[in-house]
């Protein structure tokens, strides 16, 4: 028996656009996903450019969210309503939602508030939606059985964020990241950030650096960030024979 899997191979850590990259540069008809996203009934607050980009001699995707909000702070009741008011399916809505959970259970952990009163500025904001809702969108459009991933890189140094300078990982990172296999490279800066945390440790049925299996097609994200090593995720969509 067969299983359809998505490895994602965190080459230097996962972030929300680069995911949505790495996923619609797997094969899905970039049409269809936009037509997904129109379900959201928010096209009046951003824009999605898809382009092709070269990342050291590779030619991946990438993802550009354009908004059009200023400094919109909203609560996880908020983006729950945005959710469940959409016109997207069942199984979309329940993978979003879950995702935003992780976010906001780490974020009350960090500042020592409960999860209604965490105001999700940066995480809330709709670049965030889109990449949340839109990788969602494409893992069911991929249609998998199983989600496997290497361990996830973070970076290293300080991050600017609204609560002032941070050390990498982001408290909110590391605190999403609690029972995952990471690693602390030197590689300077975030390269993983509270969105892509989420959206892995959510979607990922097992964390596993060696996996056997048949590769059918292979996706590269490619980020807006350069840092020392190339900046891209790659996911691979494969078959797994399941043992009799």
């Amino acid at each position: 028996m067969e299983q359809r899997i998505l490895y994602f191979d965190i080459v230097n850590g996962i972030s929300g656009d680069m995911t949505l990259s790495s996923l619609i540069n797997l094969g899905v008809p970039k049409e269809l996903f936009l037509e997904e996203i129109k379900k959201l009934n928010m096209s009046d607050e951003f824009e999605i450019k898809i382009s092709s980009k070269n990342e050291s001699g590779i030619i991946g995707t990438n993802v550009d969210v354009l908004t059009k909000e200023t400094n919109v702070h909203r609560h996880l009741v908020d983006i729950f309503d945005i959710i469940d008011k959409s016109d997207l399916n069942e199984n979309i809505k329940d993978m979003s939602k879950n995702i935003f959970m992780t976010i906001g259970e780490a974020e009350a952990k960090v500042h020592g508030t409960t999860i209604d009163k965490i105001h999700f500025h940066e995480v809330g904001a709709i670049d965030s939606i889109v990449d949340i809702i839109g990788t969602s969108i494409l893992i069911d459009l991929l249609n998998i059985d199983k989600v496997y991933s290497s361990s996830v890189p973070v970076g290293s140094g300080f991050v600017k964020c609204d609560h002032g300078m941070m050390p990498v990982p982001a408290p909110a990172t590391i605190e999403i990241l609690r029972g995952t296999p990471i690693k602390l490279n030197s590689v300077k800066g975030e390269c993983t950030t509270p969105t892509g945390a989420a959206i892995i440790k959510t979607l990922c049925d097992e964390f596993v650096d060696e996996l056997e299996f048949e590769v059918n097609q292979i996706g590269y994200g490619i980020g807006h960030k350069k840092f020392e090593i190339p900046n891209m995720l790659r996911t691979i969509l494969g078959v797994k024979k399941k043992k009799k």
